[in-house]
């Protein structure tokens, strides 16, 4: 089953920025919309990503994203509707 939710990234070393977008580029039929927003004068970054997907399509998002040195990330998904189907895409 589908379910929204957000993910928060915060980049805390810049040279993990590239791996961030290659990541969120292989993944981006899951996401919905992307704010990002740089601190210029820490060098961090916090990237806000709207997404749509299966619990397990958003675990290997998140996991993946996670275990980049450098970068912290934290999510929230929706609760499944009741009656909700399972939708394929």
């Amino acid at each position: 089953m589908e379910r929204m939710g957000f993910i928060g990234i915060i980049i805390e070393d810049r040279s993990a920025a590239r791996a961030v977008n290659e990541i969120l580029s292989a993944f981006g039929q899951l996401i919905r919309g992307r704010m990002g927003v740089p601190d210029h004068q820490t060098g961090d970054a916090v990237i806000g990503v709207i997404v749509k997907g299966t619990n397990e399509q958003l675990g290997a998002l998140t996991g993946r994203l996670g275990n980049l040195k450098g970068v912290q990330v934290k999510s929230a998904l929706a609760s499944p509707k009741a009656g909700a189907e399972q939708t394929k895409g």
